[in-house]
């Protein structure tokens, strides 16, 4: 630590005594704007830095920054997924990352299969022998999930792959979103604004797998190499990006890793439960993302920590005027 002289030291005491605590009231909440805004001023815990989020994603849009939106499959299993495609459809988004379980959960659900809301303390043997699966506190019956995508895949991989060899993940999605009538999927929310949705975990799921038996007698080529190319000129075109990214594993590291090639982002914000402690990606905050590149050293970066399902759609409720 720099030592500091009898001035600086004021100064320093002053700035960070600047903003003061203040105490609402229900009556400060009339809107969910309102609600966040007042967040920034109370002082304590998540609060400030989720009214902070808002601010942040309104400048990432204010200054033209390309916007990426990242998120993991299990949210896509819940009523978040309607949040999600209007974020898309009112251009908070301009690419998507994401993971082969989110497009098996938004096929399932756009072709009719019944998730309903129950318990994490439920018996998973009892719910193994009725064949309903469990994920967190969401019950899937069994033949909505695996059965159904590959009802529907078979249906309709003849027409997408006719006279194709080769196919990328992202031109699969885009085909896929094309084909759903629903307008809570957020694939077809992504084809209707021509927003790229890149899966680099395509196969570890459902629907990869379900790729891999259809190549099995129908020959084709799945093309990573060509979405790679895709996201990197992105980035390489772009003059500033930004991120919100949901979750972690492969597609919160998927964007990282790819912005680093031009410097990191500018603006980043991590909504997340996970703790760095363990050294893992999922776990890893903004600012060690700094020491890699993958994230500017005067970026505007944070992370707020709680259950998406309840910070997101207050983001998006502030933001979306």
């Amino acid at each position: 630590m720099v030592e500091m002289s009898k001035d600086e030291r004021t100064k320093a005491r002053e700035a960070l005594l600047s903003r003061r605590v203040e105490d609402l009231t229900v009556a400060d909440f009339a809107t969910v704007r309102d609600l966040v805004e007042g967040f920034g001023r109370m002082g304590g815990f998540m609060a400030p830095r989720l009214s902070e989020a808002t601010k942040i994603m309104e400048e990432m849009r204010s200054e033209g920054c390309v916007k990426f939106l990242s998120f993991t499959g299990n949210i896509i299993s819940t009523g978040l997924r309607g949040v999600i495609s209007d974020l898309i459809r009112g251009g908070w988004a301009d690419v998507i990352v994401t993971t082969c379980g989110a497009l098996d959960h938004d096929l399932a659900r756009s072709f009719g299969a019944r998730y309903s809301s129950g318990e994490f303390e439920l018996d998973d043997v009892m719910l193994n022998e009725l064949e309903i699966h469990r994920l967190g506190n969401v019950l899937i019956p069994l033949e909505d999930y695996g059965p159904l995508i590959e009802k529907v895949m078979r249906r309709e991989l003849p027409e997408i792959l006719r006279g194709r060899t080769s196919i990328s993940p992202s031109e699969l999605a885009s085909e896929f979103g094309r084909r759903i009538d629903d307008s809570h999927s957020f694939l077809r929310a992504a084809y209707e604004r021509g927003v790229p949705v890149y899966v680099p975990g395509v196969i570890d799921g459902s629907f990869g797998t379900n790729l891999f038996f259809y190549a099995q007698t129908n020959k084709f080529n799945l093309d990573l190499f060509s979405d790679m190319s895709r996201i990197l000129n992105t980035v390489f075109d772009s003059k500033k990006t930004g991120a919100l990214i949901i979750g972690g594993g492969i597609s919160k590291h998927h964007v990282i890793w790819w912005n680093q090639f031009k410097e990191g982002l500018d603006y980043c914000i991590y909504l997340t439960t996970a703790q760095e402690y363990d050294g893992s990606l999922s776990g890893a905050l903004p600012k060690e993302a700094i020491s890699w590149g993958k994230v500017k050293p005067r970026a505007k970066h944070l992370a707020v920590f709680g259950d998406v399902t309840i910070t997101l759609p207050l983001i998006a409720g502030a933001i979306s005027k």
